[in-house]
């Protein structure tokens, strides 16, 4: 195993880009001044291997919207509405973008592939602009599986070819990193948890929920990437793991659970971290070591070709030998042990028992096993981990202990 309880070690093979960032506080400046975006070059890579795909399975094209994979892709970062902007990956040829008439120029800025950009004016279907686009080429269409339905809907009517799930053409793409992404999500984790650690050293009694958030939010900016959330969970809130609005403040005692995550050049951070303002009670302490125990369940059961449910009961076994659950029942672990991360925060695979994918090297996850009691206070530690040959390597150093908890 690669992964360590006081830090993140070497890994291995083509994984070497990933040696670790020290982690000693807070950095005086940017740790994301350096990260490097990924080049055209690897978007047309991925493109030509989607192709492949695509000509194995006899499939004649992909039809991507906006959003994170069109953006893995042909590099167009664009927010959804009802006006569409979406590119045809055909099996062959390079891609055709469809956006309206007036976005044309707005697209252009952020387009980093060659591609034949066709535009739609108000008044006009897109709908039928696509259907010309995949007019000729044999085969079903492959839709990108957050595709909305209007769309789908709307080029069934205008065409006459078959529509089918495109998730497993863009799952087998983008559920394994290359060492280029591996580095800035490396960068992320890192920027999130130097700004976690600063924020724990300004927690003061009386302060919110919502006054520690902004302190993470506020060194998540000052260390040079785009904060996306700081959820922050006080007192008997951080035993729902997503909070509650009943209004909380620090005290003598108080659990603070702190969920929060960046963005660097589009790839993401999520990191949990809980500790105890003053002097934790003995069973406080008792369920922050459990659930620091079972992220070393979750990493023990990680191996390549292993199913990824393996990983979420393997915890649950250690769970229920110490008294919780059993299964989802609370008190215990409602949740799934972890999730895929990349672009999104959350992605395929899923560490949970529905979820059969092998593990393979580059897929990348978090490791969150809390545990929760409602109407008391719950613990989540969560880092984020990339499989390798040689096993799991965690992005950022595992919390040492309650008295050292970041």
């Amino acid at each position: 195993m690669i992964w360590s309880r006081r830090g993140v070690l070497a890994g291995a093979g083509g994984m070497a880009a990933l040696a670790a960032m020290p982690l000693k506080g807070a950095a005086p400046g940017g740790l994301a001044d350096a990260a490097v975006p990924i080049t055209p070059a690897e978007r047309m890579a991925r493109i030509a291997k989607v192709q492949g795909l695509m000509a194995e399975q006899r499939i004649a094209a992909l039809l991507v919207e906006s959003g994170t994979t069109l953006t893995y892709f042909t590099g167009i970062r664009w927010s959804r509405s009802e006006r569409i902007t979406a590119a045809v990956i055909p099996a062959t040829g390079q891609p055709i973008v469809v956006t309206p008439f007036f976005e044309a120029p707005s697209v252009k800025e952020t387009l980093a592939v060659p591609a034949d950009l066709r535009t739609w004016h108000e008044d006009a279907s897109p709908f039928a602009l696509i259907a010309d686009a995949l007019k000729g080429r044999p085969g079903p269409v492959a839709v990108e599986q957050t595709t909305r339905a209007f769309i789908t809907e709307g080029l069934a009517r205008e065409g006459s070819f078959a529509v089918v799930s495109g998730a497993a053409l863009v799952n087998a793409c983008r559920q394994i990193k290359s060492p280029a992404e591996l580095a800035l999500m490396q960068r992320a984790n890192t920027i999130t948890l130097a700004a976690m650690r600063e924020a724990h050293g300004a927690v003061r009694a009386g302060m919110t929920a919502a006054d520690i958030g902004a302190l993470v939010e506020k060194a998540t900016v000052r260390l040079g990437a785009t904060s996306d959330f700081a959820l922050v969970l006080l007192n008997e809130a951080s035993a729902y793991p997503h909070g509650s609005h009943s209004p909380q403040t620090v005290h003598e005692g108080s659990v603070v659970l702190m969920d929060c995550g960046c963005v660097v050049e589009d790839y993401q951070s999520d990191i949990s971290r809980t500790f105890v303002f003053g002097e934790p009670t003995a069973r406080q302490r008792k369920v922050w070591d459990t659930v620091r125990r079972g992220q070393d369940a979750v990493f023990g059961a990680a191996k390549v070709g292993t199913p990824v449910s393996a990983l979420d009961a393997a915890v649950r076994r250690f769970y229920e030998s110490e008294g919780w659950g059993p299964g989802f029942v609370l008190p215990g672990l409602p949740h799934r042990a972890g999730h895929g991360i990349g672009m999104d925060g959350h992605e395929s695979p899923y560490l949970v028992g529905s979820d059969q994918t092998p593990l393979a090297p580059g897929m990348c996850f978090s490791n969150e096993p809390g545990l929760y009691t409602p109407g008391a206070f719950g613990v989540r530690l969560e880092d984020c981990w990339v499989m390798t040959e040689a096993g799991p390597k965690s992005f950022t150093p595992l919390a040492r202990s309650l008295d050292d908890p970041i």
